[in-house]
């Protein structure tokens, strides 16, 4: 199995993603613009990590 799972997705030239790591449960916010790109946990309004139930 694999660790992570794109569970979301908009966009081709400027992409941004959701993926969800299955062991934790934590889900991250992937971002890219042409060259420039980044990955960070997806917060909630109180700035704790979105956790999907596994």
């Amino acid at each position: 199995m694999e660790r992570f799972k794109k569970i979301y997705s908009q966009g081709s030239i400027c992409v941004m993603e959701i993926w969800l790591d299955t062991q934790t449960g934590i889900n991250y916010l992937f971002h890219r613009d042409g060259n420039a790109s980044g990955f960070t946990p997806l917060l909630d309004k109180d700035g704790k990590p979105v956790v999907t139930a596994l």
